[in-house]
């Protein structure tokens, strides 16, 4: 097969996968020491975004890496059944459908049938889209949470935690979603800050107590004095006073020293609350006195656990009034409760103030929806035992965390860890394995039977079970051992739970350190008495260019198959604002893409927007998506590739046999830069700096091999000694073929089409790069390359220096020029000597001399110690060159003072951007002077 004339990705990516993928490239293979990665579960109703994108890329680079370095490598792959997200997106779709058919229409297991239809048919889209992007992952073993294997781990585990009494069930204030009536996690409830209001409410003090209230200014001066029988509470939340069952002062607040075993008659309700003293009371918020209701707010809860007061309930799960609050009120929504109390409220004469007020609201991130902290029955796992042996494994190194500094976040958040709600109100997911019976005692066991003998029933006694399913969070947190077997343990020895247990990095972004690493430390530890793996490498979020979230609000969101395969601007704009939350933002996003793509998004391919994600890793920071990167990165591939395309057009007929000694120091060189090359692949590798990788290998394909090498190449090629030419087809084979190794993980597919052109020609056997080994230091070099390494870099420093000579001169690329040289060293004399044919080819010289004295009129250059004179005699019109220097000289100073003057007369009005701006043109006029100023000196 021929290479094509240029760089086509679309033509061989999917087909190279599909080898791949049939050859059975990416099974664990050999019997040197296992290496595994996990791949985090995507949910089935996801699609590859550019998150995705960026940590498969780097999972992936670390997989082929290990598996070219004769690893057994297992990049573990599945998806996570997701099971609010999944129950919401079926319920639409049988809402688009139009049938009239609902999830409560449907019941439980009829609509359980309608979500595995739909899994069936779009749940592995994303699985899809991971092959486009490059992802060699075992896709033979994929798992998904709810397959059997997974179900049964879920199923043991929940069983041997309760009978280790770290799962029990208890009322408890949750996060709950009114409108899913469901229990969430902490990661699905999303805070933004909106608009509201403080409201000023009198609680008449009890009994007819009365005080004097005094309030002082910021330097302590006296502003009021008055004698009141009330207190004033500020609140966000005046409907949930009707739950109040406290209020509350700082026991160190002067103002209210007098009243700490004082009681107030709670306004609507009649009730006879107690005033409380906690310093969790923050003195300058509001008056100093807040409400307690420990049934609806987290920070209530704790106080009214420290000091036993009741928790009173007033809303029911659609966050409706419940019967537990006054009459006036019950069966009211949550907001019409509020407006009908502030009414209520401002009739008695008890509302003292509303003021606007900035407040963090808590939102659910599927419904939208206002989220209530609820008092309900659910299901928790213990943490105070297990979080203590979680910090241990991370502090005592067993686990470790890169970059090192993300362990203070880890041990921040176990630190103050709470028990875990791992109960959900929805059908979907992993039903719990217990079952009550009609007095309400709970049995648990692994199925019904089970649950039985354990509770010591009979058949006689009717059980039901527990209608409620575990949340994703714990069978996720099973996943590094549920994906190998366990409990099973024949599946155990199957999928080598002893080999790939621990695993040897997680790749994951930092918001979910908690909420999923933790909690994977925590339960592989306490279920299989292993480590979940060796290092948990942290990487950031991708943003966009100007560094904000990506999001379907925004509309600034990029998919990365559009990247990949590219996409039209009507398509772009379509995709960008079909399905917002906000209709009217629509004309707003459609004008910022179509600015920002005026002709949509061009085909990239995977190449270089792997080469891009790699290169923007740094250690644990967000990063700034920008295309321009990827544009860039392609440039890159193609450079490549026509640089294969020169070496295959130089070595036709050529194909190496024996050893090699390279015989010119251009060949020393770049096989030596080779050998640190492949010397920092390896460290930045083992450091996990994909950024430091990427610009090596970048700088050393770019410049070193397909800028330098190629260039340096020529003169042996094209020269007569046809031993110096044969060796430089070698090496220009051998170190190409080196590169395409070292390049592999980052960019498979370019090296992979090229590689299989290359290597034939070394007699190198194999079907496909990814089962080559890795390129190590200290393959490609020998005696005396330090010497050639040093000779080049100063033949480079030459070529250089002439060729901006040439350049500032404007002489034609063709004719040849004289070179006078003064001074240097002796190490220069005699590299002018050895390399004289080179600088004359390369530099297009008629000769090489040395000058004494005072040189004619010349354009002149400096490496190191030696000087380089270029007669201008002949080459350029003297008296015109200085004659145009001259009026270009006074057009450059006149802009230099007009620039200069405008800074001294700007103002401090004047914003600092538009003087930096001037600033900016000042430097660049006065280094425009400078050079032309020395330019023209050299005229004389």
């Amino acid at each position: 097969m021929t290479l094509a004339p240029s760089y086509d990705p679309g033509s061989f990516e999917s087909r190279l996968y599909a080898e791949w993928e049939a050859g059975g490239a990416f099974a664990p293979r050999g019997d040197g020491p296992a290496y595994t990665i996990l791949l985090p579960p995507p949910n089935v109703t996801g699609t590859l975004h550019m998150g995705h994108a960026f940590q498969h890329t780097l999972q992936d680079a670390l997989i082929r890496y290990h598996r070219m370095r004769g690893y057994r490598t297992l990049w573990q792959m599945g998806t996570d059944h997701a099971g609010i997200a999944t129950e919401m997106v079926v319920s639409r779709n049988l809402a688009i459908a139009g049938t009239g058919e609902t999830r409560d229409s449907l019941g439980r297991e009829g609509f359980i049938e309608k979500v595995w239809e739909w899994k069936q048919q779009s749940g592995d889209t994303i699985e899809r889209q991971m092959r486009r992007l490059g992802a060699s992952g075992d896709w033979s073993r994929k798992v998904f949470t709810m397959d059997e294997g997974p179900s049964q781990a879920v199923v043991e585990a929940f069983v041997r935690l309760h009978e280790k009494g770290l799962i029990y069930r208890g009322k408890r204030l949750v996060n709950w979603d009114p409108v899913l009536q469901t229990a969430v996690s902490d990661l699905e409830v999303v805070s933004e800050e909106e608009d509201g209001f403080l409201w000023s409410i009198r609680y008449p003090l009890a009994d007819g107590r009365r005080y004097e209230h005094v309030e002082v200014d910021a330097d302590g001066n006296e502003v009021l004095r008055e004698t009141r029988d009330y207190l004033v509470v500020a609140t966000t939340r005046p409907e949930t006073m009707l739950g109040d069952t406290a209020v509350m002062v700082h026991p160190e607040d002067a103002r209210y020293a007098a009243l700490h075993d004082a009681s107030v008659e709670l306004p609507l309700s009649g009730r006879r609350i107690p005033l409380i003293v906690d310093d969790y009371v923050d003195r300058a918020f509001g008056t100093g006195v807040v409400k307690v209701t420990p049934a609806h707010d987290f920070n209530d809860y704790a106080v009214g656990q420290r000091h036993g007061l009741p928790m009173i309930n007033i809303l029911t799960d659609t966050a409706a009034i419940a019967d537990a609050a006054p009459k006036p009120y019950r069966g009211l929504d949550r907001y019409a409760a509020r407006k009908a109390v502030l009414a209520d409220l401002e009739a008695q004469g008890l509302l003292v103030e509303a003021k606007p007020h900035k407040l963090q609201v808590p939102r659910g991130d599927r419904s939208g929806q206002v989220i209530e902290p609820y008092l309900t029955d659910q299901w928790f796992v213990a943490m105070d035992q297990m979080g203590r042996r979680g910090m241990e494994l991370v502090e005592s190194g067993q686990v470790k965390f890169v970059p090192p500094n993300w362990i203070n976040t880890y041990r921040h958040w176990m630190e103050n860890i709470q028990d875990w709600t791992i109960s959900r109100q929805l059908w979907w997911g992993h039903r719990i394995p217990a079952w009550f019976d009609e007095a309400g005692n709970i049995y648990v066991g692994r199925d019904e039977a089970d649950a039985r003998a354990r509770g010591g029933i009979g058949n006689d006694v009717p059980l039901r079970q527990d209608s409620d399913v575990l949340e994703t969070w714990f069978s996720s947190a099973l996943w590094p051992f549920s994906t190998m077997g366990w409990p099973d343990a024949k599946a155990m020895a199957e999928r080598g739970f002893d080999d790939f247990v621990p695993t040897s990095v997680l790749v994951t972004g930092f918001d979910i350190i908690f909420f999923w690493v933790a909690r994977m430390v925590m339960m592989t530890d306490a279920l299989t008495g292993k480590v979940a793996f060796d290092d948990v490498y942290i990487t950031g979020l991708v943003r966009d260019k100007d560094g904000q979230k990506m999001s379907k609000s925004k509309g600034n969101i990029l998919d990365p198959l559009d990247i990949i395969d590219g996409i039209g601007i009507d398509a772009l704009v379509a995709k960008r604002t079909t399905g917002l939350m906000k209709p009217k933002d629509a004309p707003k996003i459609e004008k910022a893409t179509r600015k920002e793509f005026p002709e949509g998004i061009a085909a990239h391919g995977a190449d270089p927007l792997r080469f891009t994600m790699a290169a923007l890793a740094g250690p644990g920071r967000d990063i700034k998506f920008d295309l321009g990167r990827a544009e860039g990165y392609k440039n890159f591939c193609n450079k490549l590739w026509n640089a294969t395309r020169f070496v295959l057009m130089n070595t036709e007929g050529y194909v190496a046999s024996g050893a090699h000694a390279p015989a010119t120091d251009a060949e020393k060189w770049i096989l030596a830069r080779l050998e640190k090359t492949a010397a920092e692949a390896q460290a930045h590798f083992a450091s996990y700096r994909f950024d430091l990788l990427a610009q090596a290998l970048y700088e050393f394909a770019w410049n070193e091999y397909c800028d330098w090498f190629v260039e340096l190449a020529k003169p042996a090629l094209q020269g007569g000694d046809a031993a110096a030419a044969g060796s430089t087809r070698r090496t220009l084979l051998t170190v190409l073929e080196a590169l395409l190794r070292l390049l592999h993980p980052l960019v498979p597919f370019v090296t992979e089409e090229l590689w299989r052109q290359v290597a034939p020609r070394l007699g190198i056997a194999g079907d496909t790069i990814s089962l080559q080994s890795y390129p190590q230091a200290g393959d490609f070099t020998g005696e005396g390359f330090d010497r050639a390494e040093a000779d080049i870099e100063w033949l480079k420093q030459m070529v250089t220096a002439l060729r901006r000579i040439r350049s500032e001169l404007g002489v034609s690329p063709g004719r040849q020029v004289p070179l006078l040289v003064q001074a240097g060293s002796d190490d220069d004399r005699a590299r002018l000597q050895r390399f004289d044919a080179q600088l004359k080819f390369l530099n297009r010289l008629e000769r090489v001399e040395a000058v004494a004295g005072d040189p004619p009129p010349s354009a002149a250059g400096l490496v190191g110690d030696l000087k380089l004179f270029v007669p201008l005699e002949g080459l350029v019109d003297l008296d015109a060159e200085r004659a145009r220097l001259d009026k270009e000289i006074a057009r450059v100073a006149a802009e230099k003072d007009k620039s200069a003057a405008k800074l001294e007369k700007f103002s401090d009005k004047v914003p600092a951007a538009v003087v930096d701006q001037e600033r900016q043109r000042l430097a660049d006029w006065s280094a425009q002077f400078e050079a032309l100023s020395l330019q023209r000196a050299r005229l004389g």
